[in-house]
């Protein structure tokens, strides 16, 4: 081959694969050691070749090693021997000598082939590994080559880009061909070349696609200050600008919404909320619940925790679909948010204020002992009427005057302790339950008499029944 037309086939090599003249030289020059090993020399000599970068002339250059005495006449030389050569080598020297290439037969040829397909594809991997890598966190468009159910793979030009099961948008359907904007979330190197992670679902992807659509947030006019995104579904976006008299959240949404609506069409129908953002927590929380109306926020600092205040019409719209919007919010702000309506805090403010003065009022009055009021069913069931009675003549001998209606124990708690009296009968409860038991045995009695006596009318209207048939028996 002549040396014009090895130089031609060589950038040729090196436009096709994408990489630099000089990666290919290196990657040639290791083919050829490889064949001339194989061809000519043995493997443990150490030899090198150099290709002229103009004139694609190869040099072949054989090195040894100069000792005192040779052990491995491959690899060293005697310094007696070198010194033939050049008188100032010394021990420990080493001694470069030209050769004459040989000419390569057909398997160091497949030998040399196979390394410099070999080189290439690992310098290729290289090249594109360099590249991504230092495009981890942007944007770039693919087209989607297979869908299988672990993950997507899609073509980016030089290499494929991987969008796995967890960074997919639950509401998307991928097709063989579809061009999709994807964020780079990891470039990793591998034994297969570079693994290129990308992402459909990050909260990046949509702050990198406002930065390309919005000319001022590109320019730093406008600042994206938060993103909370539920991929899919719904975004939040705060936005502030560092120019008196730009409206930020207008810039963001354009004129009747075209800037926000190509990103909202690219993204699937996803929707986006732009919020005004503010250095007042109070204000930024009311501005991330938007599009509900907030009519006052608590803050309690030391557990990050707000409570919100809304109207009763505006409740559910505050908390969103399945509590989507302040779920939202409280990504876009970092705070807990609770919401309440107007009409439950205002009856829990009452509530603590009739609290709060029936506990100072009670801290105030002082203690009085409630006196139980006795009443006359509460005594018949301490003492009998029959007993009652018993207890009247008790009474009446020591000057008490009985009461109409009163009951014994009445008539007891109305005597003067005070006045000289014979000693009462004790009653003990052995006694008044001995006498219910027996009152009861009474009423047992009762009942088996009248059973016993409504049983035998029973029978004897059985027997005359009975008599009855059987004269008619007879007569006929």
């Amino acid at each position: 081959m002549a040396k014009t037309e090895f130089m031609n086939a060589l950038m040729q090599l090196a436009a096709e694969k994408n990489l630099p003249k000089e990666i290919v030289l290196t990657a040639l020059e290791s083919a050829m050691v490889s064949a001339y090993r194989k061809e000519s020399f043995t493997h443990g000599e150490d030899i090198s070749v150099k290709i002229h970068p103009l004139t694609g002339e190869v040099k072949l250059t054989l090195k040894k090693v100069v000792v005192e005495k040779t052990e491995d006449e491959y690899r060293e030389v005697s310094l007696k021997d070198a010194k033939k050569k050049d008188k100032t080598l010394t021990v420990g020297d080493t001694v470069v000598a030209d050769t004459p290439p040989p000419n390569a037969g057909r398997i160091p040829a497949q030998i040399a082939k196979q390394v410099i397909l070999q080189k290439l594809h690992d310098a290729e991997r290289g090249a594109i590994y360099e590249e991504f890598v230092g495009k981890e966190g942007e944007i770039i468009t693919g087209t989607v080559q297979r869908v299988t159910p672990e993950h997507v793979v899609v073509d980016i030009g030089k290499t494929e880009a991987i969008i796995p099961q967890n960074e997919k948008v639950p509401t998307e359907r991928y097709r063989q061909g579809q061009r999709l904007k994807l964020y780079i979330v990891e470039v990793a190197r591998t034994t297969k070349g570079p693994q290129i992670i990308a992402s459909r679902a990050h909260r990046n992807l949509l702050r990198d696609m406002l930065i390309l659509e919005i000319p001022e947030i590109a320019s730093g006019t406008v600042e994206i200050k938060a993103v909370a995104r539920e991929a899919g579904y719904r975004s939040k976006v705060a936005v502030t600008t560092r120019q008196s008299g730009i409206d930020p959240v207008g810039c963001c949404v354009g004129l009747r919404g075209i800037r926000i609506q190509n990103i909202v069409n690219e993204l699937n129908g996803e929707k986006i909320d732009v919020v005004q953002w503010s250095d007042d927590p109070r204000q930024f929380i009311a501005n991330a619940l938007s599009p509900a109306q907030v009519l006052g926020v608590t803050l309690n600092e030391g557990e990050t925790t707000a409570l919100v205040k809304v109207p009763d019409k505006h409740l559910s719209l505050a908390i969103g679909k399945e509590g989507q919007n302040v779920r939202l919010a409280a990504k876009l702000t970092g705070w807990r948010i609770d919401i309440k309506s107007a009409t439950e805090l205002d009856a829990r403010k009452e509530t603590h204020k009739v609290d709060t003065a029936m506990a100072a009022e009670a801290a105030t009055a002082p203690a009085e002992v409630e006196e139980m009021p006795v009443s006359a069913e509460m005594v018949e069931d301490i003492v009998p009427a029959e007993e009652a009675e018993e207890l009247q003549p008790v009474a009446a001998s020591i000057g008490a005057e009985e009461p109409a209606g009163a009951t014994g124990i009445e008539i007891l708690m109305a005597t003067d302790a005070s006045t000289p009296s014979k000693p009462s009968k004790i009653r003990f409860a052995e006694d008044i339950m001995a006498g219910r038991e027996g009152k009861a045995k009474k009423k047992e009695a009762v009942k088996k008499d009248e059973a016993k006596e409504t049983g035998a009318k029973a029978k004897k209207t059985k027997h005359k029944k009975t008599t009855y048939y059987e004269e008619e028996e007879l007569e006929s």
